[in-house]
């Protein structure tokens, strides 16, 4: 059994072993995703700014544990020596560390550090270049420990525990996280957003865009982003009365105009000059959209909810029953005895459910910058990139929840997560690239079935002790390698420069 933080602060004289044995590194290299996550390394320069803030080992050790979250689907530390038994590393001649070396390190890695990491990282952005900033937030379990910042809150995944809040902001243009934020589970996202463009703002970044999720559409909050000079695109929550008003006006005009067809998303746009508030000064511009697809599926949607709340409603007649509530007082007329307590009758309102079902089918997105509805929505679609960098963050870099015991350990775990993301997300971009390229997208070009396509790839050691490559690059291996600008004579002469490094350590 191997101590963890807390017997150690308990039992500091307790000295585990740092390093693993060169025996017991596997004779069987995985290499494939290795040898294509270092050449991502180097084209970001990650490792260089890292080495500014820490030693060549920590350095290493820190790049090994986001490989292994990325590669393995996991980030606990007990597993780490494991994923070291038969991977080749970052470390210095490729040391492997064992968890209780992983979990000293996570517990010692300091604030300036990451602080240093994110500072030169946005520091290398190009700043004269409007860039368009998706800011959204996940939050996540913490499952042991008594954390500070874990506190219970508003969680997407409610197990019923504490859970701290995580935001990054993403270059939408670039496809690059830029800096990320964790802060207390109680403090909601709307609120953190102004902290977040100050952040912004003090990472030097002046041209610059948000693209919000319609969460937090409020005078407050764009009222703010005015104050700092900064343009927004944030879809309008609901059928707001601006909205349901613009949409009254304009129904029938554009909903079949081929030359409102915005065929890339199957929908039909027009744009508008408004005022957002009553007494606003600035103009904003309103592009209103409608999808038949989303119309069919919201008539539907509506029908089978009248159709319920109708068979309840009915089930109620002739019972004494408490205020039903302003959902069903919106949709139903309701009679009641003389008593006014016994239901009598529910009559639908005819008016109200046929309003709702012309609406049906149409959404608003707002921009400050003047712009086509098409330019718009390509924009807004442009935030699947961030929601599908918090979705791997979950499902496939093993973070959905946090078994930490320190406040120390859980902002390592973090920056490291961080570290993560840039790498899975420019993986992903590159094989998506490369997927628009193909006549057909094969099912190998997906981030995971990659990955496990380029584990494929693999050294043994033989009689005389040398690690060589057990066979050659398959066509499909090639497929993947070409998305990063890669082929066989890359991986052969890694797999040598992985030998050299190998045999240094003997």
């Amino acid at each position: 059994m191997t101590p963890n933080e807390n017997f150690l602060k308990y039992f500091p004289d307790a000295v585990p072993p740092e390093e693993l044995e060169r025996e017991n590194r596997s004779p069987y290299l995985n290499i494939g995703a290795y040898v294509v996550l270092r050449k991502l390394i180097k084209d970001s320069k990650i490792l260089d700014i890292l080495q500014e803030y820490m030693g060549n080992k920590d350095a290493g050790l820190l790049l090994d544990l986001a490989c292994y979250s990325i590669i393995a689907e996991n980030n606990a530390a007990q597993y780490y020596p494991d994923y070291a038994f038969n991977h080749p590393l970052f470390t210095p001649e490729m040391r492997m560390y064992s968890d209780a070396k992983v979990s000293d390190f996570l517990q010692n890695l300091k604030p300036e550090q990451t602080v240093g990491f994110l500072n030169s990282w946005n520091k290398s952005r190009n700043k004269r270049q409007r860039i368009y900033i998706s800011y959204d937030f996940t939050n996540k379990n913490c499952q042991s420990g008594d954390i500070d910042i874990a506190e219970y809150g508003h969680a997407k995944d409610d197990i019923g525990a504490p859970v701290f809040n995580y935001s990054v902001a993403f270059d939408t243009e670039n496809k690059k996280p830029l800096f990320y934020e964790q802060y207390p589970g109680s403090i909601n996202d709307v609120c953190q957003l102004t902290c977040m463009i100050d952040k912004a703002y003090g990472y030097g970044y002046r041209n610059l865009g948000f693209i919000l999720d319609r969460g937090y559409f409020s005078r407050k909050n764009l009222s703010y982003i005015d104050q700092h000079g900064y343009s927004f695109l944030i879809m309008v929550k609901g059928m707001k009365d601006l909205v349901r008003s613009a949409v009254l006006d304009h129904r029938g005009t554009f909903e079949s105009s081929r030359a409102k067809y915005i065929e890339q998303y199957d929908l039909y746009g027009i744009t508008m000059e408004t005022k957002l508030f009553g007494n606003e000064e600035k103009r904003r511009y309103l592009h209103i959209y409608y999808s038949d697809g989303r119309a069919y599926s919201e008539k539907q949607e509506l029908k089978q909810k009248i159709k319920r709340l109708k068979g309840y409603l009915n089930a109620c007649v002739g019972k004494r029953c408490n205020p039903f509530g302003p959902e069903i007082e919106r949709y139903f007329y309701l009679h009641y005895d003389k008593d006014g307590v016994t239901l009598k009758l529910a009559e639908e309102n005819a008016s109200e459910i046929e309003k709702e079902l012309c609406l049906a089918g149409y959404f608003a997105i707002v921009s400050s910058d003047k712009m086509t509805a098409r330019e718009a929505i390509c924009l807004y679609k442009s935030r699947d990139a961030s929601e599908k960098l918090f979705r791997a963050d979950k499902s496939y870099l093993g973070n959905k929840s946090m078994r930490i015991a320190t406040d120390e350990t859980l902002s390592a775990k973090v920056f490291i997560q961080f570290i993560a993301l840039i790498l899975r997300n420019k993986f992903f971009a590159c094989l998506s690239d490369k997927r628009e390229r193909m006549l057909k997208s094969p099912i190998y070009m997906t981030v995971p079935a990659a990955m496990k396509e380029l584990e494929k790839i693999v050294m043994i050691q033989q009689l005389d002790g040398v690690y060589r490559l057990d066979h050659a690059v398959t066509a499909t291996q090639k497929t993947i390698l070409d998305a990063f600008g890669l082929d066989d004579s890359y991986v052969r002469c890694q797999a040598k420069e992985i030998e050299k490094a190998l045999k240094t350590k003997a």
